[in-house]
Protein backbone atom coordinates (compact mmCIF):
# COMPACT_ATOMS: atom_id res chain seq x y z
CA UNK A 1 0.00 0.00 0.00
CA UNK A 2 1.30 3.51 -0.94
CA UNK A 3 2.02 5.45 2.26
CA UNK A 4 0.12 8.33 3.68
CA UNK A 5 3.05 10.46 4.12
CA UNK A 6 2.92 11.51 0.28
CA UNK A 7 0.02 13.77 0.71
CA UNK A 8 -2.24 12.09 -1.56
CA UNK A 9 -5.06 9.45 -1.14
CA UNK A 10 -7.48 8.56 1.49
CA UNK A 11 -4.41 7.98 3.67
CA UNK A 12 -3.91 11.43 3.47
CA UNK A 13 -7.19 12.85 3.79
CA UNK A 14 -7.60 11.15 7.26
CA UNK A 15 -4.48 12.25 8.49
CA UNK A 16 -5.59 16.07 8.20
CA UNK A 17 -7.89 14.94 10.78
CA UNK A 18 -5.45 13.87 12.85
CA UNK A 19 -3.10 16.97 12.43
CA UNK A 20 -6.50 18.84 13.23
CA UNK A 21 -6.96 16.91 16.43
CA UNK A 22 -3.17 16.91 17.40
CA UNK A 23 -3.54 21.19 16.99
CA UNK A 24 -6.28 21.32 19.48
CA UNK A 25 -4.04 18.96 22.16
CA UNK A 26 -1.33 20.95 21.95
CA UNK A 27 -2.86 24.45 22.27
CA UNK A 28 -4.25 22.99 25.39
CA UNK A 29 -1.26 21.88 26.77
CA UNK A 30 1.06 24.71 26.44
CA UNK A 31 -2.27 26.88 27.71
CA UNK A 32 -2.22 24.29 30.83
CA UNK A 33 1.38 24.47 31.60
CA UNK A 34 1.20 28.40 31.66
CA UNK A 35 -1.60 28.59 33.53
CA UNK A 36 -0.56 26.44 36.29
CA UNK A 37 3.47 26.79 36.58
CA UNK A 38 3.63 30.36 36.20
CA UNK A 39 3.44 33.07 39.08
CA UNK A 40 2.58 36.99 38.65
CA UNK A 41 5.24 38.82 40.07
CA UNK A 42 3.39 41.28 42.88
CA UNK A 43 3.00 44.58 41.75
CA UNK A 44 3.92 45.91 45.22
CA UNK A 45 6.71 44.76 47.50
CA UNK A 46 6.57 45.00 51.47
CA UNK A 47 9.41 46.67 53.15
CA UNK A 48 11.65 43.64 53.92
CA UNK A 49 11.95 45.05 57.78
CA UNK A 50 8.89 44.69 58.89
CA UNK A 51 8.89 41.49 56.72
CA UNK A 52 11.24 39.52 58.24
CA UNK A 53 10.71 40.84 61.80
CA UNK A 54 6.52 39.60 60.97
CA UNK A 55 8.40 36.25 59.92
CA UNK A 56 10.70 36.05 63.17
CA UNK A 57 13.56 35.17 61.04
CA UNK A 58 16.39 36.39 58.99
CA UNK A 59 17.26 34.72 55.57
CA UNK A 60 20.35 35.15 54.86
CA UNK A 61 22.18 33.61 51.52
CA UNK A 62 25.53 31.57 51.81
CA UNK A 63 27.41 28.74 49.84
CA UNK A 64 28.06 26.42 52.25
CA UNK A 65 30.39 24.74 49.32
CA UNK A 66 32.99 27.56 49.86
CA UNK A 67 33.74 26.04 52.90
CA UNK A 68 35.71 27.08 56.08
CA UNK A 69 35.61 29.32 57.92
CA UNK A 70 32.81 31.33 56.35
CA UNK A 71 30.27 28.49 56.67
CA UNK A 72 30.71 24.58 55.63
CA UNK A 73 28.92 21.57 57.24
CA UNK A 74 30.72 20.79 60.75
CA UNK A 75 32.90 17.47 59.83
CA UNK A 76 32.31 15.77 62.90
CA UNK A 77 28.54 16.21 62.34
CA UNK A 78 27.81 17.00 59.10
CA UNK A 79 23.74 17.69 59.87
CA UNK A 80 25.11 20.56 62.09
CA UNK A 81 26.27 23.77 59.99
CA UNK A 82 29.14 26.31 61.37
CA UNK A 83 31.57 29.11 60.55
CA UNK A 84 32.14 32.58 61.43
CA UNK A 85 29.76 33.80 59.53
CA UNK A 86 27.45 31.53 60.82
CA UNK A 87 27.79 33.01 64.47
CA UNK A 88 27.78 36.54 63.12
CA UNK A 89 24.19 36.26 61.16
CA UNK A 90 22.96 34.66 64.38
CA UNK A 91 24.16 37.73 66.74
CA UNK A 92 22.89 40.20 63.28
CA UNK A 93 19.12 38.27 63.94
CA UNK A 94 19.17 39.11 67.60
CA UNK A 95 20.03 42.34 67.36
CA UNK A 96 17.40 42.63 64.87
CA UNK A 97 15.21 40.94 66.97
CA UNK A 98 14.99 37.71 64.87
CA UNK A 99 16.26 34.34 64.51
CA UNK A 100 18.34 33.42 61.57
CA UNK A 101 18.20 31.03 58.99
CA UNK A 102 20.87 30.17 56.24
CA UNK A 103 19.76 29.68 52.44
CA UNK A 104 21.88 27.94 49.87
CA UNK A 105 23.20 29.36 46.95
CA UNK A 106 25.89 29.38 44.60
CA UNK A 107 28.36 31.94 45.73
CA UNK A 108 28.81 33.87 42.06
CA UNK A 109 24.93 34.23 42.23
CA UNK A 110 24.34 35.15 45.24
CA UNK A 111 23.33 38.70 44.81
CA UNK A 112 21.17 37.47 41.45
CA UNK A 113 19.44 35.57 43.99
CA UNK A 114 19.09 38.31 46.39
CA UNK A 115 17.73 40.58 43.71
CA UNK A 116 14.70 37.71 42.99
CA UNK A 117 14.07 38.11 47.02
CA UNK A 118 14.81 34.71 47.29
CA UNK A 119 16.36 35.43 51.17
CA UNK A 120 17.11 38.91 52.38
CA UNK A 121 20.57 39.61 52.79
CA UNK A 122 23.33 37.96 51.11
CA UNK A 123 26.35 37.01 53.85
CA UNK A 124 28.97 35.23 52.54
CA UNK A 125 32.49 36.67 52.16
CA UNK A 126 30.85 39.57 50.20
CA UNK A 127 33.90 41.93 48.48
CA UNK A 128 33.40 45.53 48.91
CA UNK A 129 33.69 46.55 45.39
CA UNK A 130 31.97 49.04 42.88
CA UNK A 131 30.61 46.63 40.37
CA UNK A 132 28.57 45.06 43.43
CA UNK A 133 27.33 48.29 44.79
CA UNK A 134 25.43 48.87 40.82
CA UNK A 135 23.44 46.36 41.78
CA UNK A 136 22.73 46.18 45.43
CA UNK A 137 23.50 47.77 48.56
CA UNK A 138 26.61 47.07 50.98
CA UNK A 139 26.68 47.28 54.47
CA UNK A 140 29.84 49.04 56.44
CA UNK A 141 32.49 46.15 56.26
CA UNK A 142 32.69 44.13 59.15
CA UNK A 143 35.76 42.51 58.17
CA UNK A 144 39.06 42.83 56.31
CA UNK A 145 41.85 41.22 55.52
CA UNK A 146 44.89 40.48 53.21
CA UNK A 147 45.28 38.93 50.16
CA UNK A 148 48.07 36.03 50.42
CA UNK A 149 49.68 34.30 48.22
CA UNK A 150 50.30 30.46 48.66
CA UNK A 151 53.29 28.76 46.44
CA UNK A 152 54.46 25.28 46.57
CA UNK A 153 57.23 24.76 49.61
CA UNK A 154 60.39 25.39 48.19
CA UNK A 155 59.01 27.12 44.82
CA UNK A 156 60.51 31.17 45.55
CA UNK A 157 59.63 31.84 41.61
CA UNK A 158 56.58 33.91 42.74
CA UNK A 159 57.37 34.61 46.69
CA UNK A 160 58.70 38.59 45.84
CA UNK A 161 56.91 41.26 45.35
CA UNK A 162 59.24 42.38 42.04
CA UNK A 163 58.42 38.69 40.50
CA UNK A 164 57.08 38.22 37.01
CA UNK A 165 53.80 36.33 36.93
CA UNK A 166 53.22 36.31 33.74
CA UNK A 167 53.57 32.71 32.07
CA UNK A 168 52.81 31.29 35.56
CA UNK A 169 48.74 29.55 36.24
CA UNK A 170 47.64 30.42 39.46
CA UNK A 171 44.16 29.96 41.12
CA UNK A 172 41.25 31.68 42.45
CA UNK A 173 37.86 32.45 42.83
CA UNK A 174 35.69 33.73 40.14
CA UNK A 175 34.46 37.34 40.52
CA UNK A 176 36.37 37.98 43.32
CA UNK A 177 39.29 40.84 43.94
CA UNK A 178 42.06 38.31 43.82
CA UNK A 179 41.05 37.12 40.22
CA UNK A 180 41.00 41.09 38.90
CA UNK A 181 44.80 41.50 41.23
CA UNK A 182 45.84 38.46 39.15
CA UNK A 183 45.30 39.53 36.13
CA UNK A 184 46.61 42.69 37.10
CA UNK A 185 49.82 40.77 37.01
CA UNK A 186 49.63 39.15 34.14
CA UNK A 187 49.34 35.92 34.97
CA UNK A 188 46.94 33.03 33.45
CA UNK A 189 43.70 32.58 35.65
CA UNK A 190 42.19 29.48 36.50
CA UNK A 191 38.96 29.82 38.56
CA UNK A 192 37.05 27.29 40.61
CA UNK A 193 33.23 27.23 41.56
CA UNK A 194 33.39 23.84 43.55
CA UNK A 195 34.89 25.16 46.99
CA UNK A 196 38.61 25.93 48.02
CA UNK A 197 39.83 22.51 49.14
CA UNK A 198 40.19 21.77 45.37
CA UNK A 199 42.26 25.33 44.38
CA UNK A 200 45.03 23.81 46.99
CA UNK A 201 44.55 20.14 46.05
CA UNK A 202 45.68 21.24 42.19
CA UNK A 203 48.40 23.73 43.71
CA UNK A 204 49.54 20.77 45.54
CA UNK A 205 49.34 18.42 42.18
CA UNK A 206 51.51 20.83 40.45
CA UNK A 207 48.30 22.09 37.84
CA UNK A 208 49.17 25.59 39.13
CA UNK A 209 51.83 27.51 40.15
CA UNK A 210 49.90 29.34 43.17
CA UNK A 211 47.49 30.49 44.76
CA UNK A 212 45.65 33.89 45.54
CA UNK A 213 42.64 34.29 47.74
CA UNK A 214 42.06 35.95 51.35
CA UNK A 215 43.54 35.57 54.45
CA UNK A 216 41.05 33.63 56.06
CA UNK A 217 41.15 31.02 53.25
CA UNK A 218 44.80 30.88 53.51
CA UNK A 219 44.96 30.25 57.04
CA UNK A 220 42.92 27.06 56.66
CA UNK A 221 44.04 25.74 53.21
CA UNK A 222 47.36 26.75 52.72
CA UNK A 223 48.97 27.13 55.86
CA UNK A 224 47.86 24.15 57.22
CA UNK A 225 49.47 21.68 54.37
CA UNK A 226 52.97 21.09 54.66
CA UNK A 227 53.63 20.74 51.21
CA UNK A 228 52.53 24.28 50.68
CA UNK A 229 54.09 27.52 51.65
CA UNK A 230 52.58 31.42 51.86
CA UNK A 231 54.29 34.08 51.10
CA UNK A 232 54.95 36.99 53.68
CA UNK A 233 53.87 39.78 51.24
CA UNK A 234 50.33 40.93 51.15
CA UNK A 235 49.14 41.35 47.56
CA UNK A 236 46.04 43.55 48.40
CA UNK A 237 43.11 43.69 50.76
CA UNK A 238 39.98 42.59 50.81
CA UNK A 239 36.72 44.14 52.88
CA UNK A 240 33.29 42.10 53.55
CA UNK A 241 30.29 43.71 53.88
CA UNK A 242 26.51 42.57 54.03
CA UNK A 243 25.05 42.80 50.66
CA UNK A 244 20.61 43.79 50.91
CA UNK A 245 18.86 44.95 48.02
CA UNK A 246 19.13 48.82 46.72
CA UNK A 247 15.45 49.54 48.00
CA UNK A 248 16.13 48.22 51.45
CA UNK A 249 17.40 51.73 53.08
CA UNK A 250 15.67 50.50 56.50
CA UNK A 251 17.25 47.18 56.53
CA UNK A 252 20.15 48.48 55.36
CA UNK A 253 20.39 50.98 58.12
CA UNK A 254 19.45 48.63 60.85
CA UNK A 255 22.32 46.02 59.49
CA UNK A 256 24.47 48.74 59.94
CA UNK A 257 23.32 49.89 63.60
CA UNK A 258 23.89 46.12 64.60
CA UNK A 259 27.17 45.85 63.16
CA UNK A 260 28.45 48.68 64.97
CA UNK A 261 26.83 47.84 68.48
CA UNK A 262 28.30 44.06 67.94
CA UNK A 263 31.50 46.20 67.26
CA UNK A 264 31.11 47.94 70.57
CA UNK A 265 30.16 45.00 72.62
CA UNK A 266 33.52 43.70 71.54
CA UNK A 267 31.21 40.21 70.52
CA UNK A 268 32.62 40.40 66.45
CA UNK A 269 36.16 40.73 67.93
CA UNK A 270 35.33 37.27 70.16
CA UNK A 271 34.27 35.50 67.31
CA UNK A 272 36.87 36.57 64.93
CA UNK A 273 39.31 35.58 67.69
CA UNK A 274 37.40 32.22 67.92
CA UNK A 275 37.80 31.39 64.42
CA UNK A 276 41.49 32.71 64.63
CA UNK A 277 40.91 35.94 62.60
CA UNK A 278 41.15 38.37 64.23
CA UNK A 279 43.60 40.93 62.80
CA UNK A 280 45.08 44.74 62.72
CA UNK A 281 42.93 45.68 59.11
CA UNK A 282 39.58 44.31 61.32
CA UNK A 283 40.51 46.03 64.40
CA UNK A 284 40.94 49.81 62.35
CA UNK A 285 37.79 48.92 60.37
CA UNK A 286 36.32 48.16 63.31
CA UNK A 287 37.71 51.04 65.36
CA UNK A 288 39.42 48.66 68.61
CA UNK A 289 41.27 50.31 70.49
CA UNK A 290 43.97 47.54 70.62
CA UNK A 291 44.87 48.07 66.77
CA UNK A 292 46.94 44.65 67.16
CA UNK A 293 46.15 41.06 65.67
CA UNK A 294 47.06 39.57 68.70
CA UNK A 295 44.10 37.53 70.33
CA UNK A 296 42.79 37.61 73.53
CA UNK A 297 40.91 34.09 73.48
CA UNK A 298 42.30 31.26 72.00
CA UNK A 299 41.15 29.87 68.82
CA UNK A 300 39.44 27.31 69.94
CA UNK A 301 37.32 26.89 66.78
CA UNK A 302 39.95 27.05 64.81
CA UNK A 303 41.70 24.36 66.46
CA UNK A 304 38.66 22.13 66.66
CA UNK A 305 38.45 21.97 63.14
CA UNK A 306 42.08 21.74 62.21
CA UNK A 307 41.88 18.69 64.78
CA UNK A 308 38.86 17.09 62.73
CA UNK A 309 39.96 17.56 59.11
CA UNK A 310 43.71 16.74 60.07
CA UNK A 311 44.29 13.61 59.35
CA UNK A 312 41.64 11.69 57.71
CA UNK A 313 40.68 8.15 59.36
CA UNK A 314 41.31 5.41 57.92
CA UNK A 315 38.67 4.01 55.06
CA UNK A 316 36.73 1.39 57.34
CA UNK A 317 36.93 3.36 60.42
CA UNK A 318 34.93 6.19 58.29
CA UNK A 319 33.34 3.64 57.10
CA UNK A 320 32.05 2.70 60.45
CA UNK A 321 32.04 6.31 62.25
CA UNK A 322 31.85 8.81 59.75
CA UNK A 323 29.85 7.79 56.81
CA UNK A 324 26.39 6.83 58.83
CA UNK A 325 26.77 10.27 60.42
CA UNK A 326 25.79 11.51 56.51
CA UNK A 327 23.17 9.30 56.03
CA UNK A 328 20.58 12.12 57.29
CA UNK A 329 21.35 14.92 55.06
CA UNK A 330 21.85 12.62 52.11
CA UNK A 331 18.61 10.77 52.30
CA UNK A 332 17.21 14.45 52.47
CA UNK A 333 19.09 15.52 49.18
CA UNK A 334 18.17 11.95 47.84
CA UNK A 335 14.45 12.84 48.36
CA UNK A 336 14.54 16.22 46.37
CA UNK A 337 16.47 14.52 43.61
CA UNK A 338 14.23 11.80 43.41
CA UNK A 339 10.91 14.20 43.44
CA UNK A 340 12.55 16.60 41.25
CA UNK A 341 13.38 13.80 38.27
CA UNK A 342 10.28 12.18 38.61
CA UNK A 343 8.06 15.43 38.46
CA UNK A 344 10.30 16.44 35.56
CA UNK A 345 10.12 13.65 33.55
CA UNK A 346 6.71 12.28 34.42
CA UNK A 347 4.77 15.54 34.60
CA UNK A 348 6.91 17.72 31.71
CA UNK A 349 8.91 15.41 29.44
CA UNK A 350 6.77 12.67 28.84
CA UNK A 351 3.32 14.60 27.79
CA UNK A 352 5.20 17.36 26.33
CA UNK A 353 7.65 15.23 24.38
CA UNK A 354 4.45 12.94 23.15
CA UNK A 355 2.35 16.12 22.22
CA UNK A 356 5.41 17.48 20.52
CA UNK A 357 5.88 14.24 18.30
CA UNK A 358 2.58 13.39 17.59
CA UNK A 359 2.46 17.49 16.40
CA UNK A 360 5.76 16.45 14.10
CA UNK A 361 4.04 13.37 12.71
CA UNK A 362 0.14 14.10 12.05
CA UNK A 363 -0.18 17.89 12.49
CA UNK A 364 -0.95 20.62 9.40
CA UNK A 365 2.78 21.79 8.23
CA UNK A 366 2.28 24.46 10.28
CA UNK A 367 2.36 22.98 13.57
CA UNK A 368 5.36 20.74 11.88
CA UNK A 369 7.55 23.10 11.57
CA UNK A 370 6.79 24.35 15.05
CA UNK A 371 7.70 20.95 16.62
CA UNK A 372 10.81 20.62 14.83
CA UNK A 373 12.35 24.29 15.80
CA UNK A 374 11.10 23.31 19.31
CA UNK A 375 13.31 19.79 19.30
CA UNK A 376 16.49 21.48 17.44
CA UNK A 377 16.54 24.96 19.73
CA UNK A 378 16.04 23.17 22.84
CA UNK A 379 18.58 19.90 21.96
CA UNK A 380 21.11 23.13 20.55
CA UNK A 381 21.33 25.11 23.63
CA UNK A 382 22.37 24.00 27.22
CA UNK A 383 20.32 23.23 30.14
CA UNK A 384 22.18 25.21 31.91
CA UNK A 385 21.33 28.41 30.03
CA UNK A 386 17.69 27.22 29.95
CA UNK A 387 17.53 27.03 33.42
CA UNK A 388 18.98 30.34 33.60
CA UNK A 389 16.34 31.98 32.10
CA UNK A 390 13.57 30.51 34.17
CA UNK A 391 14.55 31.50 36.67
CA UNK A 392 16.65 35.03 36.31
CA UNK A 393 15.32 36.16 33.04
CA UNK A 394 11.47 35.54 33.71
CA UNK A 395 11.13 37.82 36.57
CA UNK A 396 12.30 40.66 34.35
CA UNK A 397 9.54 39.90 32.73
CA UNK A 398 7.30 40.50 35.70
CA UNK A 399 7.28 36.31 36.25
CA UNK A 400 8.65 34.53 38.98
CA UNK A 401 9.36 30.84 39.42
CA UNK A 402 9.72 28.94 42.41
CA UNK A 403 12.66 27.00 42.73
CA UNK A 404 11.43 23.74 42.38
CA UNK A 405 9.35 24.31 39.59
CA UNK A 406 11.91 26.29 37.40
CA UNK A 407 14.29 23.30 38.17
CA UNK A 408 11.38 20.70 37.05
CA UNK A 409 10.41 22.64 34.24
CA UNK A 410 13.79 23.22 32.51
CA UNK A 411 14.86 19.82 33.57
CA UNK A 412 11.24 18.69 31.59
CA UNK A 413 11.43 20.87 29.02
CA UNK A 414 14.88 19.86 27.73
CA UNK A 415 14.36 16.27 27.58
CA UNK A 416 10.93 16.30 26.40
CA UNK A 417 12.87 17.46 22.85
CA UNK A 418 14.56 13.89 23.29
CA UNK A 419 11.80 12.60 24.64
CA UNK A 420 9.53 13.69 21.04
CA UNK A 421 12.49 11.81 18.93
CA UNK A 422 12.43 8.98 20.76
CA UNK A 423 8.16 8.94 20.39
CA UNK A 424 8.51 10.28 17.01
CA UNK A 425 10.62 6.94 16.29
CA UNK A 426 8.06 4.53 18.05
CA UNK A 427 5.52 5.56 15.70
CA UNK A 428 7.08 5.66 12.74
CA UNK A 429 8.20 2.22 13.41
CA UNK A 430 4.52 1.07 13.13
CA UNK A 431 3.61 0.12 9.91
CA UNK A 432 1.09 2.49 8.65
CA UNK A 433 -1.39 -0.24 7.76
CA UNK A 434 -2.09 -0.33 11.16
CA UNK A 435 -3.33 3.22 11.40
CA UNK A 436 -5.48 2.42 8.55
CA UNK A 437 -6.77 -0.26 9.65
CA UNK A 438 -7.81 1.04 13.22
CA UNK A 439 -9.99 4.05 10.99
CA UNK A 440 -11.59 1.10 9.41
CA UNK A 441 -12.97 -0.34 12.09
CA UNK A 442 -14.07 3.01 13.12
CA UNK A 443 -11.86 3.93 15.36
CA UNK A 444 -10.98 7.81 15.46
CA UNK A 445 -7.25 9.15 15.95
CA UNK A 446 -7.42 9.54 19.11
CA UNK A 447 -8.40 5.49 20.00
CA UNK A 448 -5.83 4.19 17.04
CA UNK A 449 -3.14 5.94 19.31
CA UNK A 450 -3.81 4.68 22.61
CA UNK A 451 -4.95 1.16 21.77
CA UNK A 452 -3.08 0.21 18.52
CA UNK A 453 -0.16 2.36 17.53
CA UNK A 454 0.93 3.49 21.00
CA UNK A 455 1.44 0.38 22.81
CA UNK A 456 3.38 -0.57 20.07
CA UNK A 457 5.58 2.68 19.77
CA UNK A 458 5.84 1.93 23.62
CA UNK A 459 7.44 -1.03 23.18
CA UNK A 460 10.68 1.21 21.01
CA UNK A 461 10.33 3.93 22.90
CA UNK A 462 11.16 2.42 26.50
CA UNK A 463 14.61 1.81 26.58
CA UNK A 464 15.92 5.19 25.57
CA UNK A 465 13.17 6.51 27.67
CA UNK A 466 15.08 4.94 30.56
CA UNK A 467 18.28 6.04 29.39
CA UNK A 468 16.99 9.58 29.68
CA UNK A 469 15.08 9.40 32.64
CA UNK A 470 18.87 7.77 34.17
CA UNK A 471 20.57 11.13 32.54
CA UNK A 472 18.07 13.61 34.08
CA UNK A 473 18.74 12.05 37.39
CA UNK A 474 22.13 13.18 37.14
CA UNK A 475 21.24 16.60 35.36
CA UNK A 476 19.44 17.33 38.30
CA UNK A 477 22.43 18.56 39.54
CA UNK A 478 22.61 21.97 37.80
CA UNK A 479 19.23 23.11 40.25
CA UNK A 480 21.79 23.78 42.65
CA UNK A 481 21.89 27.04 40.84
CA UNK A 482 18.56 27.60 41.95
CA UNK A 483 19.19 27.27 45.96
CA UNK A 484 18.26 23.73 45.84
CA UNK A 485 20.72 21.42 47.65
CA UNK A 486 20.62 18.19 45.62
CA UNK A 487 22.79 15.33 45.89
CA UNK A 488 25.70 16.59 43.68
CA UNK A 489 25.53 19.47 45.56
CA UNK A 490 25.54 18.20 49.40
CA UNK A 491 28.29 15.57 48.20
CA UNK A 492 30.10 18.81 47.04
CA UNK A 493 29.93 20.27 50.26
CA UNK A 494 30.21 17.91 52.84
CA UNK A 495 33.82 16.39 50.58
CA UNK A 496 35.29 20.31 50.69
CA UNK A 497 34.56 20.22 54.59
CA UNK A 498 35.57 16.97 55.48
CA UNK A 499 38.27 16.97 53.12
CA UNK A 500 37.17 13.37 51.64
CA UNK A 501 36.40 13.79 48.17
CA UNK A 502 37.13 9.89 47.15
CA UNK A 503 34.88 7.90 49.86
CA UNK A 504 32.01 10.38 50.14
CA UNK A 505 32.47 10.52 46.55
CA UNK A 506 31.80 6.45 46.83
CA UNK A 507 28.73 7.16 48.85
CA UNK A 508 27.25 9.53 46.98
CA UNK A 509 27.31 7.09 43.64
CA UNK A 510 25.80 4.58 46.06
CA UNK A 511 23.08 7.00 46.34
CA UNK A 512 22.74 7.89 42.88
CA UNK A 513 22.39 3.50 41.86
CA UNK A 514 19.76 3.12 44.28
CA UNK A 515 17.63 5.54 42.95
CA UNK A 516 18.61 5.01 39.43
CA UNK A 517 18.63 0.73 39.39
CA UNK A 518 15.03 0.35 40.21
CA UNK A 519 13.99 2.31 37.83
CA UNK A 520 16.28 0.68 34.99
CA UNK A 521 15.08 -2.78 36.18
CA UNK A 522 10.83 -1.71 36.48
CA UNK A 523 12.04 -0.64 32.22
CA UNK A 524 13.15 -3.61 31.88
CA UNK A 525 10.42 -5.89 32.95
CA UNK A 526 8.28 -3.62 31.11
CA UNK A 527 10.18 -3.77 27.65
CA UNK A 528 10.09 -8.07 28.13
CA UNK A 529 6.50 -7.56 29.21
CA UNK A 530 5.30 -5.67 26.15
CA UNK A 531 7.75 -7.15 23.54
CA UNK A 532 6.22 -11.09 24.72
CA UNK A 533 2.98 -9.68 23.33
CA UNK A 534 4.68 -9.76 19.59
CA UNK A 535 6.83 -12.14 19.99
CA UNK A 536 6.41 -14.79 17.70
CA UNK A 537 6.44 -18.76 19.26
CA UNK A 538 9.88 -20.77 18.54
CA UNK A 539 8.87 -23.86 15.82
Amino acid sequence: MRGWTDGSGQASGLVGRARASGLAVVLGLVVGLLSNVVRGAPSSLPDTLDELRARGELRWGADANGGAPYIFPDPMDPTRIMGFEVELAAALARKLGVTSRPVQGQWESLLDLLNRRDFDVALNGIEVAEEKRRVCALSRPYYVAAEKLTVRRGDERLASKEADWRGYTIGTLPGSVAERIVIGRGAMVKTYEGGQNQIYLDLRDGRTDGVLLDEPVTRYYGSIDPALAVTEHSWGAVAYAVAVRSEDVRLRTAIDGALDELAREGELRRIYERWGLWNAETARALGDPDETARASVAAEAFEAWRTAVGEIPPFWERVRSRYPATFPIFFRAALLTLSLSLVAFMVVAVPVGLVVAVSRVYGPAPLRWLAVAYVEVVRGTPLLVQLTILYFGLPELGLKLDPFVAGALALGLNYAAAEAENYRAGLQAVPVGQLEAAWSLGMTTSQALRFVLGPQALRVAIPPMTNDFIALLKDSSLVSLVTLTELTKTYSSLGNSMRDHLGLGVVVALWYLAIGLPFALLARAAERRLGGRHRRPLR
